[in-house]
Formats: structure tokens, C-alpha cells, sequence
């Protein structure tokens, strides 16, 4: 039980710390859209996320994949400025289809920022099996520091929507911007080029 505390502790702390703010703005930017009555799409959408994190953290440990860090952290911006930006088209909050783009989206970019941890994850633990199971713990760290995060989303969209009475459409797209314009300048200061 003492390495499931300790990597879940890692995890956890991976995302809630002042030093992850790549990943606090890419959680909200996603959560924004979302109120409590959609938290079961949420969690999906977090889920998917955590697995696209834990794939590349896995090919990391066996020593599959490797890319300069100064891209990896350019590329987690980018995804904030893409999952952003995508906030600003929407415009129903009822999606038809089966999974919307977002679902995508954070299987897609949990794959670059779970690369953001790979160099950390690896030269605290080393390669092989019997890291894969210490991902696991730092996994479910990872996933239970999210979805709290997102619950904390949450909560501060329900105070603005519901008891301050914002305009749900004006609010995402005020926030949105915010977190566009602190993700283009980390963009801009991590130009790998």
C-alpha cells in the first residue's frame, strides 16, 4: 500500500500544484462548457484525457518515445490554445452526436501533455514493468487531482450562472479568452525554435 500512496501522491500533486498551470487552464478550458447536471460527459471527457496522459507516460517507461522537452512544452500550449479557441464556437450546449470534438480532443492532447510528465515520471522511476504499476497509482492521482479540479470549475460556473445570473454564453467565451490569451503567451515564451 506504501507505493500506491506515494505514487498517487505524485500524480495528484502533478496536477494540483501552482507549477501545473498548463494543466489547471487546460481543465477549465474544457470544464467550462459543462455544469454539474453533465458531469457524468465530463468524467468521460477527463477519463479520456487521463488515458492519452498514461499511454505516452507508459511508452516513455519502455523507452518507445522520447521528444525534446522545449517541443513537448510548446505543444502543451498549443493544446490550450486550440481546446480555447474551440470554446468560442460553441454556441448549443445539447451535442446530437455521439461524442463531440472535445472527446477528441482530450484523448489527443492527453497524449502530449502526458509527455510533459514522461521525463519527470521516468527520472524518478526508471523503465520496465514494474513501473507500469507505479503509473497506475500516479494515474489515479492524476484523474482523482483533475476531476477536483474540475469540480472547482464547476462550482465557479455554477456562482456565476446561476446565483450572479452571467449570460452562460458570455461567460464561456470571456473565460475562454482569458485562458486563450495566458496559453498564447506560454505559447510565444516556449517557441522550441
Amino acid at each position: 500500500m506504501g507505493n500506491f500512496q506515494l505514487y498517487f501522491d505524485i500524480g495528484f500533486k502533478h496536477i494540483v500544484n501552482i507549477g501545473a498551470l498548463d494543466h489547471i487552464l487546460f481543465m477549465a478550458a474544457i470544464a467550462l462548457r459543462y455544469q454539474f447536471f453533465d458531469f457524468k460527459k465530463l468524467l468521460i471527457i477527463v477519463t479520456a484525457f487521463t488515458i492519452g496522459h498514461a499511454i505516452t507516460l507508459a511508452l516513455a517507461i519502455f523507452q518507445l518515445i522520447s521528444l525534446p522537452k522545449n517541443w513537448i512544452e510548446f505543444l502543451i500550449a498549443v493544446t490550450i490554445i486550440v481546446t480555447s479557441f474551440s470554446n468560442l464556437f460553441v454556441k448549443k450546449f445539447v451535442y446530437k452526436g455521439k461524442f463531440p470534438p472535445i472527446y477528441y480532443f482530450a484523448l489527443i492532447f492527453g497524449l502530449i501533455h502526458g509527455m510533459g510528465f514522461a521525463s519527470e515520471f521516468v527520472a524518478l522511476e526508471g523503465t520496465g514493468l514494474s513501473a507500469a504499476l507505479n503509473l497506475l497509482y500516479a494515474n489515479i492521482g492524476i484523474e482523482v487531482g483533475q476531476l477536483l479540479f474540475v469540480i472547482v470549475v464547476l462550482v465557479i460556473s455554477f456562482i456565476c450562472l446561476n446565483i450572479l445570473k452571467l449570460n452562460r454564453r458570455e461567460y464561456i467565451l470571456f473565460t475562454s479568452g482569458a485562458i486563450f490569451g495566458v496559453a498564447l503567451e506560454m505559447a510565444l515564451t516556449r517557441l522550441p525554435f
